[in-house]
């Protein structure tokens, strides 16, 4: 059985999503849909899905599925394309928007210029240390030396943004391909994790992010959250200031108080098309 249903394709520095508005149903999708639609040759294309729900909390609740048909709690970039998606779709110009995700209830701020949102300042709420889906959970411990085979051990940040960071400092870029998919896994995290190869640079940093569920992507909010953290607690760059976080797909800026209590993420966003699909159920 297939229904139509519109689409639409948002990216923010390169990070791309299809969004699905089902405030109207309140019915999500399932992890065989989400894998058609992400598939860059047999579906739409995209490193994820968001889908839009009722939310008695939020203007929505923003569901994020990766590429690989799992669930992620939070994405700073897709919340960036969801609320530009809902001022798009309401033709008005709220100064904020509060959005429930799965790491709570968010608010947004969007910018506005030339063809309406062009980007959002968010409070990203509180960085974690201490959550169940770190290693910290069970050990109490910010950090862990991640084993990997035939690599020295390596020391690396446990950040919680509502999802999952494993944050290495002076790892080199190039190794996120290799290293990126077998940290991923690493059996401390109960949830898998996103990893992230940060370059400390004298005016911020240069992130590579290995996604969970989708792999190398052109950018990751929560992860440049994380790796900022991680840079500040580290005593490498300052708290309290506005950080330059360079991704493969351009810059984000990062604000981290030195008490954790509320990572702002600034960043652009852009529409890129809308169309008609016909979803298969259990596609």
């Amino acid at each position: 059985m297939e229904a139509r249903e519109r689409i639409f394709k948002y990216q923010g520095l390169g990070n791309d999503f299809v969004v699905l508005d089902r405030r109207g149903s309140g019915e999500d999708i399932d992890a065989a849909t989400s894998r058609w639609m992400c598939d860059r040759r047999l579906g739409i294309g995209g490193d994820g899905v968001l889908a839009l729900l009722p939310s008695e909390r939020g203007v929505a609740r923003m569901v994020v599925h990766n590429a690989d048909g799992s669930i992620a709690e939070m994405c700073g970039n897709g919340l960036r394309c969801a609320v530009k998606f809902l001022v798009d779709d309401s033709g008005q110009t709220p100064g904020h928007l509060d959005v429930e995700t799965g790491a709570g209830v968010l608010t947004c701020y969007p910018e506005y210029g030339e063809g309406g949102v062009v980007a959002v300042d968010i409070s990203m709420g509180p960085a974690r240390l201490v959550a169940p889906n770190l290693p910290s959970g069970v050990t109490g411990q910010p950090f862990l030396d991640a084993v990997v085979p035939g690599h020295p051990p390596l020391r690396a940040y446990a950040v919680s943004m509502g999802n999952p960071h494993m944050v290495l400092l002076d790892q080199p870029l190039e190794n996120a391909s290799r290293l990126g998919p077998l940290l991923e896994q690493h059996p401390s995290f109960p949830d898998r994790t996103n990893v992230e190869f940060v370059r400390v640079d004298s005016d911020g940093l240069t992130v590579v992010v290995w996604e969970r569920g989708c792999g190398l992507t052109q950018a990751c909010g929560t992860g440049a959250c994380a790796s900022a953290v991680a840079a500040v607690l580290a005593n490498r760059l300052p708290a309290d200031a506005w950080l330059r976080v360079t991704l493969p797909g351009g810059d984000l800026r990062i604000r981290v108080p030195a008490d954790l209590s509320d990572i702002r993420l600034r960043g652009p966003v852009a529409f890129v098309f809308e169309g008609v699909v016909a979803v298969a159920s259990g596609r």
